[in-house]
């Protein structure tokens, strides 16, 4: 059996689980995804409902998870790790040209709206530090002329 989710306008199908906070990852990322890579607050409120769970609950789930975005992003979003590993290997200069390059601050959006800059605790990537991810690819061994030609193929 299934159960539809349907939160500002988004219906999504769920497997039925006895513990319907099991559902909330799955229905946070497909709301995500259609919302063009972020969580609008009204469809938290619709998760939650439609869960039977509080409000309070999916904030907290979503200020927890890194993959959530509770603002909205550009059309590509740079997770650039800083923990220990790829801090090692060059990760702050990577960092700095980012900034210099693209005018972009962490948690923030170009003008453009083509980038949006997350600084990441961890993305498991310590062994190919410094390492990123933009949308959903995975970039590692950086150096300033890598994160230069591979952020410069993304419009």
């Amino acid at each position: 059996m299934s159960n539809t989710l349907e939160a500002n306008g988004t219906r999504t199908t769920l497997a039925r689980q006895n513990n319907k906070s099991g559902a909330l990852l799955p229905a946070l990322h497909i709301t995500q995804r259609a919302h063009g890579g972020w969580l609008p607050g009204d469809t938290l409120e619709g998760i939650a409902e439609r869960l039977d769970i509080s409000s309070a609950h999916v904030q907290g789930v979503v200020t927890f998870h890194s993959m959530f975005n509770d603002m909205p992003v550009a059309r590509n979003l740079i997770q650039l790790c800083t923990n220990v590993s790829c801090m090692l290997f060059g990760a702050e200069t990577l960092l700095d040209v980012i900034k210099e390059r693209y005018c972009l601050e962490p948690g923030g959006t170009t003008p453009d709206g083509r980038f949006s800059l997350k600084v990441m605790e961890c993305i498991g990537l310590c062994d190919q530090a410094p390492a990123m991810l933009v949308n959903r690819s995975v970039h590692n061994g950086l150096d300033l002329k890598s994160i230069i030609n591979i952020l410069d193929t993304y419009r």
